[in-house]
């Protein structure tokens, strides 16, 4: 059986690549470093606020997610305080873990909370 060696030519017509598909090649290449290094970072925020986690307070069981000044967008009113936790203020949000409605109605109900309010409560 006689294999034929493999040619080394470009299948494009005109034999060579130009410099722009090369540069194109390249912006794509660059793109796509911008994008895993963007994911990379958005991973590290996510470490840096800090993991979701379940706190009893008075025998019942709430779920707490803490939130980042980056990452807090709106204004909502502390439950504890009656406060406004002001957009780009860190605080966590809460919810009953095991909702008596079930875990969508749980959800629902969740509040956000400054943080030295909710160690307080």
């Amino acid at each position: 059986m006689d294999v034929m060696p493999r040619s080394n030519r470009s299948r494009r017509q005109g034999g060579e690549t130009s410099p722009k598909a090369r540069g194109g090649r390249a912006a794509k290449w660059q793109q796509a470093a911008v994008e895993r290094e963007a994911g990379g970072a958005d991973q590290l925020e996510h470490l840096r606020d800090g993991w979701r986690r379940t706190e009893v307070r008075r025998g019942i069981s709430y779920t707490v997610q803490p939130i980042a000044a980056a990452r807090a967008v709106k204004a909502y009113v502390c439950p504890a305080c009656q406060n406004p936790v002001e957009a780009g203020t860190a605080h966590v949000v809460v919810w009953r873990a095991e909702g008596i409605l079930g875990d969508e109605q749980a959800l629902a109900a969740r509040r956000h909370w400054h943080n030295h309010c909710w160690r307080m409560a």
